[in-house]
């Protein structure tokens, strides 16, 4: 980038792109394809602004002023909503040139109010925002959402607000790797992506089979109407799985439903451990110990890939590890990288995802078509429906 801001050839330090190899090569080349890399400069715009609107889109009712696009993460405001914000701002027009400004902070804050969920999308740690990495689980540190969006969320939070900055240069990973003559890479997951390798980077995806065949039970999600009924099935599995001793990895998709988890089996009395975001530190030493008697470890989806969880031979004599998904990820690799947990290298193992109708993918994404099925199957309260249809 900063090769692409110079103004003559001298300064340039790039000697051109030969080849390169990328680790976990789907996440970075389609997972976070659209990632920019970005050289930003100040902007000098005020920070009252950031504020004002954040106090509109709080007075602003949902529905009524405005919509919300779950799916493509956007909000639309209504007729009633315009008129409401220029007369909260005291402005006769909301979209005058002169306004533009206040118009594009309300966006932003309208978003950071109710898109953005503490938690899930970012923590608060030292009175600073934080971005929660979607794909990893991981804090990215030193992060800033552009555009004013992150000011939008600190205004909502109530910690001190930064000052905006402009981007002045930005490439996207795609972009940038694709300016190699060769490139390669390897990752554990990238079977699904085959087609997305061969059109876009015009690479072939090899598959190298495992040293042992995997013998590990990958079992259909089981689908309960409401959240509740969700939780109460995976907290009755825990118990009988814990009376016998067999250990268990439960992956949840955000911080939130993680800590959610912990609340339900910390009122059962069951000892058990935690691990997402906010103490990822200790990550190897919690996954290291995943795999003994009785354990019971939370974690949200990114669980400690990479560590090879050891079980000894008493542990596959009771099944091995036992891996349960509590919500499905928008990206069914990270899904993927949950079951792998369990069943390597020939060891025995089980891996089962409990959903629900209110979990956020089947309610953006299908939960019409197997609500349909589950009425017409009759489901009752506390039953669920299997089908390998419904998983696929």
């Amino acid at each position: 980038l900063r090769d692409n801001m110079t103004y003559s050839k001298e300064h340039m330090v790039q000697r051109g792109h030969s080849y390169v190899i990328v680790d976990e090569v789907d996440s970075i080349l389609i997972d976070e394809a659209r990632t920019p890399l970005i050289i930003s400069g100040p902007t000098n715009r005020t920070l009252e602004n950031y504020t004002r609107a954040d106090a509109v889109a709080k007075a602003m009712v949902k529905e009524e002023h405005f919509t919300v696009d779950e799916k493509d993460r956007l909000i639309l405001i209504t007729e009633e909503g315009i008129a409401r914000a220029e007369e909260l701002f005291g402005v006769d027009n909301l979209y005058s040139i002169e306004n533009s400004a206040l118009s594009h902070h309300l966006d932003q804050a309208l978003k950071a109010n109710y898109i953005f969920e503490i938690d899930v999308d970012y923590v608060i740690q030292d009175g600073q925002i934080v971005i929660v990495d979607e794909f990893t689980g991981r804090l990215s540190e030193g992060r800033r959402y552009s555009e004013g969006l992150h000011q939008a969320l600190e205004a909502k939070e109530g910690v001190i607000i930064k000052e905006e900055t402009q981007t002045l240069a930005d490439i996207t990973y795609q972009n940038y790797f694709r300016m190699y003559d060769k490139i390669g890479g390897m990752t554990g997951t990238a079977q699904t992506e085959a087609t997305e390798f061969a059109q876009i980077y015009n690479l072939d995806v090899i598959s190298i089979p495992t040293n042992v065949p995997v013998i590990r039970q990958d079992l259909n999600d089981l689908i309960y109407k409401t959240e509740g009924e969700k939780f109460a099935a995976v907290i009755a599995k825990i118990k009988e799985l814990h009376a016998k001793g067999q250990p268990i990895l439960i992956g949840t998709a955000s911080i939130e439903k993680s800590e959610k988890l912990h609340a339900l089996i910390k009122a059962e009395k069951i000892p058990h451990t935690v691990l997402n975001a906010k103490n990822h530190a200790q990550e190897g030493e919690i996954i290291k110990h995943a795999g003994e008697k009785g354990a019971i470890t939370i974690a949200t989806n990114m669980a400690g890939r990479g560590v090879d969880i050891k079980v000894s031979d008493e542990i596959k004599a009771l099944g091995g590890l036992y891996i349960i998904g509590t919500e499905r990820h928008e990206n069914r690799r990270i899904d993927n990288q949950l079951r792998g947990r369990a069943g390597r290298q020939g060891d025995p193992g089980t891996s089962q995802f409990y959903l629900s109708l209110e979990d956020a993918l089947l309610r953006i994404f299908g939960s019409d078509k197997i609500k349909s099925i589950m009425e017409r199957l009759g489901v009752e309260e506390g039953e669920y429906i299997e089908s390998t249809m419904v998983t696929r």
